[in-house]
């Protein structure tokens, strides 16, 4: 998992639900929803999660389930968020989004996270490519950032197959862990996205 980016809800919002990425093969990303509240809290209140995110509270309330759903529902240009869902079944598997991090430079910083039942099936990677999709060709965006702990290949894995580049080994701190930790530190550029994207219809 990477770090989840910042609240931050001054701006107007539109509608996720009618405005978001593409579904996959197994998965539609929309918004996050009032009857999502039990799903999120079983799944997000899990220490494992929260130790490799940099905003993940632990435990994880009804109260922390509510904020996420306000979030997603304020989704706007430039700040997003949204539910990841298995396709066949509409339940709720995890959360994906971008938004600002103001610890690096305010740039939109790429976070996610899968429940851990979930983990080892290359979901965190399907979601990712189309909330990248959508950041590029639809969000206003130019570049984007992301990290995960050192101790974390299965995300670093995650980042790569969606294009993004090592940029730096540096310190983060992540709420779960009450401390700061090594991380690797990625970005991806429009540019490098549209490059890849070419090069993936030419081959």
């Amino acid at each position: 998992m990477v770090v989840e980016y910042e609240e931050s809800l001054e701006e107007s919002s539109y509608s996720a639900a009618a405005f978001g990425p593409q579904d996959t093969a197994r998965l539609a990303i929309n918004a996050a929803r009032k009857d999502d509240l039990a799903d999120i809290m079983f799944l997000a209140n899990n220490r494992r999660i929260a130790e490799m995110l940099s905003s993940m509270p632990h435990p994880f309330t009804l109260d922390d389930a509510k904020a996420l759903v306000k979030r997603s529902e304020a989704t706007r240009m430039g700040q997003a968020l949204f539910a990841i869902r298995m396709k066949n079944t509409g339940r709720l598997i995890g959360a994906i989004g971008y938004g600002p991090l103001a610890e690096d430079g305010g740039t939109l910083h790429l976070g996610y996270w899968i429940g851990e039942p979930f983990w080892g099936q290359g979901y965190a990677t399907e979601a990712a490519h189309a909330v990248v999709d959508f950041a590029f060709s639809n969000g206003g965006v130019n570049e984007l950032t992301a990290a995960c702990r050192v101790n974390n290949p299965g995300s670093r894995r995650v980042l790569e197959k969606s294009g993004f580049q090592f940029r730096e080994q540096s310190k983060m701190r992540m709420s779960g862990n009450s401390g700061l930790v090594n991380v690797d530190r990625f970005s991806l550029t429009r540019s490098t996205w549209k490059a890849l994207k070419a090069w993936g219809q030419a081959a």
